[in-house]
């Protein structure tokens, strides 16, 4: 039997930043990662710390996720202190673009409601024409109407923050267990037990962030995770000059050139195949955003599954039969790295998540309807 203060299961992005920041609050933390036998979300995400199309309908999650982009400039800078590694953060700002009237109207209705619905916490954001985006973007096309911009949006490198948070969870004393896959776990107040891997671990507090897999490993720690996947497909071109630094919804340029574009919305279980009209329509709206795009080959595609509640919106919990453990669901694995490391970690480092996360609760699935 190995002993910790925590044990974090799930070694994705979601998880390492819980980890680390357990890690720095001065725990004993074990990370369990099943390893790429699991579905990873962390390997086939767009990269984006982006806020403006979260949380309509949904204050408390439009102020989480501006919480964690706030966060983020500090998460960056400090693991780039700690490890050396440059996680390429910049956030200018971001733009989504519509192709259409129709496209323009509902996006300037969506930013409004947006705007509503933060009350006095604020939203900042503007509409912007096709000659105003013009200026902006070099080599627009003639199918942009118009877009949205919002000053809290930025993109990041998402493998560098994988793996500057392994290294700065492993600086901090924390312990990692790879290809370790979960096979049996026993619950009791502030007492976990799992086996993994060939070892059995041993701590008062236990967070469950393993994505998909939360599902499955939910109920034995009096817990619920009712998550689907969604499948997203994403495309590559080859590196080109750098046009724009800011990133534009469903379009992206790296620093070092490299343009992804995306993404899909698939309900299609758990195939992460592609499908080469859903590639073909990603190319088909980036050529129309920007006709240049065409003369550029796709280098690299690929497809990978989200972590998708029943509403969208994230899950945070934790157990009241067995006090100390607690869960993680979300999609946005890059966006709320800043939230994870620096807000939710010290919640759980505590032992009680703040009743600012109350509305995240999977208790909101058991309402009953109204007639």
């Amino acid at each position: 039997m190995r002993y910790f203060d925590a044990i974090v299961i799930g070694g994705g992005l979601v998880g390492t930043a819980i980890g680390y920041g357990l890690a720095r609050a001065a725990l004993k933390v074990a990370l369990i990662d099943e390893g790429d036998v699991a579905y990873r979300a962390s390997r086939g995400n767009f990269g984006l710390v982006w806020v403006q199309s979260k949380g309509l309908g949904a204050p408390h999650y439009q102020r989480w996720t501006r919480a964690s982009a706030a966060q983020w400039p500090l998460l960056a800078a400090e693991l780039e202190e700690r490890t050396g590694i440059s996680l390429g953060l910049e956030q200018q700002g971001g733009l989504q673009l519509c192709l259409s009237a129709d496209e323009f109207a509902k996006r300037r209705a969506t930013m409004a409601q947006m705007r509503r619905e933060a009350g006095n916490f604020g939203f900042d954001y503007r509409m912007l024409d096709h000659a105003e985006l013009a200026a902006m973007l070099p080599g627009l096309g003639p199918s942009v109407l118009g877009g949205s911009w919002t000053p809290y949006d930025g993109h990041a490198n998402s493998l560098a923050l994988f793996h500057a948070l392994h290294q700065a969870f492993a600086a901090r004393g924390g312990t990692y267990f790879p290809n370790s896959t979960v096979t049996e776990a026993l619950a009791a107040p502030n007492d976990f037990r799992v086996a993994a891997g060939g070892d059995t671990i041993a701590a008062s507090k236990i967070v469950l962030a393993a994505g998909l897999g939360n599902a499955e490993l939910a109920p034995p720690f009096g817990l619920s995770a009712p998550v689907r996947p969604q499948r997203g497909q994403i495309l590559v071109t080859e590196r080109t000059t750098r046009t724009w630094p800011i990133p534009l919804g469903s379009i992206r340029q790296t620093p070092e050139g490299s343009i992804l574009l995306g993404s899909s919305e698939e309900e299609v279980g758990f195939d992460t195949g592609q499908k080469p009209e859903i590639m073909q329509a990603i190319a088909r709206r980036a050529v129309l955003s920007f006709p240049w795009l065409a003369e550029l080959q796709i280098v690299r595609a690929w497809a990978a599954l989200r972590v998708m509640p029943p509403d969208g919106l994230p899950i945070y919990d934790q157990s009241e039969r067995f006090p100390g453990a607690f869960t993680a669901n979300c999609h946005s694995g890059v966006t709320l790295a800043g939230a994870h490391a620096n807000l939710f970690a010290p919640m759980v480092a505590a032992g009680a998540l703040d009743p600012v996360l109350a509305p995240f609760s999977a208790k909101r699935f058991d309402v009953p309807a109204a007639a």
